[in-house]
C-alpha cells in the first residue's frame, strides 16, 4: 500500500520545491539536481529546509528507476533526519506540469516459500500419531518437556524455601 505524502511545484528559479507531511514528519523540502559522471549517483539531493529557515539541510537522496510493466520513470530513495525514528522510504512520480507526487510504502519482507514440486519444496507432513519413520509415536517420558538444571519450584539452592508466612 502506497501513500502520497506530499506534492513539490516548480517555483521561479525552476526548483522542485514542496512539502512532506505524515503524523510525525512535516518539512519543506527541495529537489538538487546531482551532476556527475557515475552511474551509481543518484539524480537528485533531497534538501530540507533547516528550522531557523536559513539554510538546506541534506536529508536523503533519489535514484532514477523505470517500472517494469509501462516503462514509466520514477525516483526512489530514503529521508533521514535524527528527528525520524527511522529512515522514511519515498517515490517521487513527476507529473506533465513538472511537479512531483511524493507517496510513501512500507517496505515488504521477502518472503519465500518453497514452491511444491521444486528442489527447495518441503516434505509431506506425516499424519498425526506417526514419527518420522511413519511408526506409531511414542508418547514421551514424563511431562515431554525434556531434562531441567532449574531448581525445582519452592527450593533455593537445594534447601527447602521457607513460607513467607511462619
Amino acid at each position: 500500500m502506497s501513500m502520497n505524502i506530499g506534492n513539490l511545484k516548480l517555483n521561479e528559479q525552476g526548483t522542485p520545491v514542496g512539502r512532506i507531511v505524515t503524523l510525525g514528519f512535516n518539512a519543506v523540502v527541495a529537489l538538487r539536481e546531482v551532476i556527475s559522471n557515475n552511474d551509481k549517483a543518484p539524480a537528485f539531493d533531497v534538501m530540507g529546509l533547516s528550522a531557523d529557515r536559513r539554510t538546506w539541510v541534506k536529508i536523503g537522496a533519489l535514484w532514477e528507476y523505470s517500472a517494469n510493466g509501462s516503462g514509466e520513470s520514477f525516483y526512489s530513495g530514503r529521508l533521514d533526519d535524527p528527528s525520524l525514528e527511522k529512515a522514511l522510504d519515498v517515490a517521487m512520480f513527476r507529473q506533465e506540469d513538472g511537479s512531483f507526487n511524493v507517496s510513501w510504502r512500507r517496505p515488504q519482507r521477502k518472503r519465500e516459500m518453497p514452491v511444491t514440486g521444486s528442489d527447495n519444496a518441503l516434505p509431506p507432513m506425516p499424519p498425526a500419531g506417526l514419527d518420522d519413520d511413519h511408526a506409531p509415536a511414542q508418547a514421551p517420558a514424563g511431562d515431554g518437556l525434556g531434562e531441567s538444571t532449574a531448581p525445582a519450584p519452592g527450593k533455593v539452592r537445594g534447601k527447602q524455601k521457607e513460607p513467607e508466612n511462619a
